[in-house]
């Protein structure tokens, strides 16, 4: 099983072997006495193919995270590396392209468009892309999600979890290096999370996907290969081979110090 790399340098004979790549990433807004750093110099690298949750407290910088790693909000300094590009040194041409080309997305609200189908919202993104979609490939993703019989259906006719697995079945068409999920599970049943955790798993496994997902459920980090905790902008631990168990224990004293030290937010 990989491991997540954390808090440590990774070379450029090694860059090969990571998805994504953080080196001391900061993020900062506002200016003067009202700057928030979010972002403290992290370091970060995903191994590929490799399934990484990421925890902490609430405020503790784990989405903005996320949306720097992704492309979807640039660091105020440092480097983000993702497939081999070097995202800071992109314009927003290029980087909107990097994350149509490469890059998959699931959100705890599915983003999915009411008024178009389960076929129409899986290849909206490919379309506005002006992508060919091969033959077969959505009907195939669809029924490897267990949505053969909804092609036609609209979101509001299905439940949750049939909604999130339309939002997997968006991400995993274009084939993206890398999948980004917030909260994935967090509108979702105990019996609909399972599922598209499932799924998740799967598309590591046996799609050879990486993902990084921002999750505060322990059952749903206990999935991943690895967790990484995040207190007041920084890496603070990390756990391979987690269980749901262990990761709740690790929350709890992350909580503890963070309220010893007057640092919840």
């Amino acid at each position: 099983m990989t491991r997540t790399v954390y808090s440590e340098r990774v070379s450029e004979s090694t860059l090969s072997r990571y998805s994504v790549v953080l080196r001391e990433v900061v993020k900062v807004y506002g200016a003067g006495p009202t700057t928030t750093r979010v972002l403290d110099g992290v370091s970060l690298a995903f191994p590929r193919r490799s399934f990484t949750a990421v925890m902490g407290p609430s405020g503790s910088g784990k989405s903005t995270l996320l949306q720097c790693a992704a492309g979807l909000d640039r660091p105020s300094s440092g480097s983000v590396v993702i497939d081999g590009v070097e995202l800071t040194m992109l314009d927003e041409d290029a980087l909107t392209r990097l994350r149509r080309d490469r890059l998959g997305f699931i959100f705890q609200s599915y983003n999915l468009v009411p008024t178009l189908t389960v076929q129409q919202n899986v290849t909206l993104p490919m379309e506005f892309a002006s992508r060919r979609i091969p033959a077969g490939a959505v009907l195939d993703v669809l029924a490897r999600l267990g949505l053969a019989q909804h092609v036609h259906a609209r979101p509001a006719a299905l439940s949750g979890g049939q909604q999130q697995r339309v939002a997997i079945a968006r991400a995993l068409l274009s084939g993206p290096a890398v999948i980004f999920a917030d909260e994935p599970t967090g509108a979702l049943d105990s019996r609909s999370a399972a599922e598209v955790l499932g799924l998740l798993r799967d598309a590591v496994d046996s799609a050879g996907r990486t993902i990084v997902m921002v999750t505060h459920d322990p059952v749903a980090a206990s999935v991943a290969d690895a967790v990484v905790f995040f207190a007041d902008g920084r890496v603070v631990d990390a756990m391979p081979r987690p269980t749901a168990d262990a990761v709740a224990a690790r929350m709890a004293r992350l909580a503890d110090g963070l309220a010893y030290h007057g640092g919840v937010r």
